[in-house]
């Protein structure tokens, strides 16, 4: 659409939604040894070349059925056009159904978690957003900014037609009302899914279950002032949502421009761990970690893990170890992992899931473990071809 002078990259777009930043690169520090890793297959699974698919994460259900959700039918990274997109595999992702749309709303609709519940309810997350909008705003300004100096490419008529009649379907007051954080429900299997359901807070791979069964929601608050993070819980099996509690901020960081994109786990001895991608100075581009040791109520000032990649998945193995997959956005580009023994104390060295990326536009990967114990990561991935971004799935087993 626009040259790189003016592109507008996921950091644009998230600092000014004010959920995430770019990538910087930061040094990492290994804790332990790694154990072996075996990539079994990398594929291509989505099968919609037209499309940008964005955000995905994989979920597998306790009847072996595997689920990935994500943000699709989209023309671009930034665009009007995102829907909450779904596939299934019933054979351990050796082949997936057609692409289903979930849930399309007139505006963005992006990133998408999945979680099964133990009641084997079906919770899809997502948020809508408007950060098109400056593109848009810069096209109908196109002589006179040009004539100012700036460099931007000009859409094709139709397609900034296009555009503009996807944001005119709402009024202004209607889009800035429909802003949200969301999850959508099914109890049948996803047959049929429930309206909307707002959840407080937003993260891309969505909410995690306790062992005392209530579901919490590590994340931020995209639209309010604060833009805090924290958790939510939900006591009704995702019904209805409630905030728990929040996150303190690390001294000298800042919250609205510097942390992002959470996930949680809960360790084998009943410690609550959250995981933040951060972009404040201090650590820039590490993941940091805080914890809980009270249900999530209260959380300990957040600290790095040395461990460069964001942002995180966080899985508990059967065997109670902890897994995180995280994407890795300079040289190999590509996905990895790293493991802990100790309940999130400490992470072992990265294991590399892939590193055959051709840049920084991947990543979000998201793990399940499967009966035989092997691990199905998926993520979203700018190749050479097809020119759009496509989701990957790789199978891999530690030694």
């Amino acid at each position: 659409m626009m040259s790189p002078t003016t592109s507008f990259s996921r950091r644009r777009f998230l600092s000014q939604s004010l959920q995430a930043g770019a990538v910087v690169s930061a040094p990492w520090i290994a804790q332990a040894a790694a154990p072996t890793i075996q990539v079994l297959e990398t594929k291509v699974i989505s099968r919609q070349p037209e499309f940008y698919h964005g955000w995905p994460t994989v979920a597998r259900r306790a009847n072996g059925e595997l689920w990935v959700v994500w943000s699709g039918g989209r023309e671009e990274h930034v665009c009007p056009f995102g829907q909450v997109v779904s596939m299934c595999s019933r054979d351990d992702g050796a082949t997936w159904t057609r692409a289903r749309v979930l849930h399309d709303s007139p505006m963005d609709d992006r990133d998408s978690g999945v979680l099964e519940t133990a009641k084997g309810t079906l919770l899809a997350t997502t948020f809508t957003s408007l950060a098109y909008e400056s593109y848009l705003e810069k096209q109908s300004k196109f002589e006179a900014l040009t004539s100012k100096g700036w460099t931007i490419q000009k859409m094709p008529a139709e397609e900034y037609a296009m555009w503009k009649a996807t944001q005119d379907f709402l009024t202004p007051q209607q889009r800035k009302a429909a802003l949200g954080e969301w999850v959508l429900r099914s109890t049948d299997g996803g047959v049929t899914w429930s309206a909307p359901i707002p959840t407080v807070v937003n993260s891309p791979h969505g909410p995690f279950q306790l062992k005392d069964g209530r579901l919490l929601y590590a994340g931020k608050q995209l639209w309010t002032e604060e833009k805090k993070i924290g958790v939510a819980e939900s006591k009704d099996d995702g019904q209805t949502w409630q905030w728990l509690g929040e996150i303190p901020t690390r001294q000298g960081d800042k919250v609205p421009a510097g942390y992002h994109e959470l996930h949680g786990v809960e360790a084998a001895d009943g410690t609550i761990i959250v995981q933040i991608r951060n972009h404040n100075d201090a650590n820039k581009g590490e993941t940091l970690q805080t914890e809980s040791k009270d249900g999530g109520k209260t959380w300990s000032e957040p600290h790095s893990t040395g461990v460069y990649g964001l942002p995180s998945h966080l899985l508990k193995l059967r065997d109670g170890r902890l897994l995180m997959t995280y994407g890795h956005r300079r040289k190999p580009f590509g996905n990895q992992a790293r493991l802990s023994t100790d309940d999130g104390q400490t992470w072992g060295e990265a294991m590399i899931i892939s590193g055959d990326g051709i840049g920084g536009d991947l990543g979000y990967p998201s793990t399940v473990e499967l009966a035989d114990g092997t691990l199905l990561s998926v993520w979203y991935e700018t190749m050479k071809e097809p020119k759009k971004a496509v989701l990957r799935m790789a199978k891999w087993k530690l030694g």
